[in-house]
């Protein structure tokens, strides 16, 4: 019952001094809504980075050239030649956790038909590639294994493709263009995917048997990388293991730290972007916890104003019989409820801020339980600590000096 009157005194106080109470709140309103929308940013940008990179291929294993040092000379991964066709026949032979692999080599030129040309990058792959990749064809079809054996003249191309070098609206199956000079049979159209997580046009795009592309575009007899894929997302770590006790064999290395290749998981990938995404995150919220800090001192320099104000009410008080415990409780329930009703406002603030983020700005946000649950009980800590000591002095007034107060 004690309990009950002490609410409704504190309650009266806060309805008596509205405008003061609200601007009291307003440190923490904006502080809670900060917090819920940069963790709402922070999880959305990581749901993000995931699902992006799993619409990648989430099985995907990757097999590159590393850099190693040489006589004290260390050259770039990018100008290594240590993957050949033979790593990949190994591969493929012996590891049990992967389901599809295919060689791969790249390079940039300019796709041409007729007066119509266009800058593009080409890949040279075998048949599962599209497996591992996850890609459906639009139109046409995947050459095939004799083809990749006789190095045939014949290619895949991506929508961005086709708008650039057929922007008539000739359907390209079965025309000729080519690249680099070198002609080639357009016989597959792929699906439209967009922009990746990296901005990188991904119908950007020709794909060639890699027999051809070594061949006759890059004259090379070495590859730039092995794309596979695992048996299941769960088990690329036991592929990643599995591959490169395969390639270490191959290339004769008994020490890991001297590696001259690298195996990559896309779940490695999303980590490390995930783990990016959260120290950015981090030092959003940090500072976004800055305006709770100052509502905090807000709260405690309208305590001591309202201490002061009512210090003869305060003496009134306990010359009739209240104990200083009463009037501690009394004060620091106040400044308990402006926090968290400052609270409350702040997530309704907070929910508003990121439903407008994600409608207008086009930022992706997703909003956990856990953040709210985080700002109260941020919010009651708040209202506890900064309120106490004020409370604390209230209740230490002498009766007799607070009744003459001026």
């Amino acid at each position: 019952m004690r309990l009950l009157n002490l609410f409704k005194i504190a309650f009266k106080a806060i309805v008596l001094n509205k405008m003061r109470t609200l601007l009291t709140m307003l440190g923490i309103i904006i502080g809670v809504a900060s917090v819920i929308a940069m963790l709402a940013i922070g999880e959305g940008s990581k749901e993000s980075i995931r699902e992006s990179i799993s619409a990648m291929g989430s099985n995907i294993i990757t097999i590159r050239p590393a850099s190693t040092s040489s006589s004290g000379v260390r050259p770039s991964a990018g100008e290594m030649q240590s993957l050949t066709l033979k790593d990949y026949e190994a591969i493929k032979d012996q590891a049990t956790f992967l389901s599809y692999a295919t060689p791969l080599v790249n390079g940039s030129g300019q796709v041409i038909n007729g007066s119509n040309n266009w800058p593009s990058t080409i890949y040279g792959v075998n048949p599962d590639y599209l497996k591992i990749k996850v890609v459906d064809l639009q139109s046409g079809s995947m050459f095939t294994d004799s083809e990749v054996k006789t190095a045939a003249k014949v290619a895949l191309i991506g929508q961005t493709v086709v708008d650039n070098v057929f922007p008539d609206g000739q359907d390209p199956i079965g025309q000729m263009i080519r690249f680099n000079n070198i002609p080639f049979k357009v016989i597959g159209v792929l699906e439209v995917k967009g922009e990746n997580t990296f901005g990188q046009d991904q119908d950007d795009v020709v794909i060639a048997p890699y027999t051809t592309v070594q061949k006759r575009i890059l004259a090379i007899d070495y590859i730039n990388q092995i794309m596979a894929s695992a048996v299941s997302e769960e088990e690329a770590p036991n592929a990643v293991t599995e591959v490169s006790e395969i390639m270490r064999a191959q290339h004769k290395i008994s020490n890991p730290n001297l590696d001259d290749f690298s195996v990559q998981s896309m779940e490695e990938l999303i980590s490390t972007f995930s783990s990016t995404s959260e120290m950015l995150t981090v030092l959003l919220v940090a500072v976004a916890s800055i305006s709770l800090l100052i509502g905090g001192i807000g709260i405690m320099n309208i305590m001591y104003v309202s201490v002061k104000e009512r210090t003869k009410e305060i003496g009134l008080r306990m010359a009739v019989g209240a104990k200083g415990a009463d009037i501690l409780m009394q004060f620091l329930i106040e400044a308990i409820l402006i926090s968290i009703t400052g609270g409350v406002l702040g997530v309704l603030l907070g929910l508003g801020s990121t439903v407008f983020i994600e409608k207008f700005l086009n930022w992706p946000t997703s909003v956990a339980l856990y953040s709210i649950v985080i700002s109260f009980a941020v919010c009651a800590v708040t209202g506890i600590f900064f309120g106490y000591y004020p409370a604390r002095k209230a209740s230490a007034l002498d009766p007799i000096t607070a009744l003459r107060y001026e």
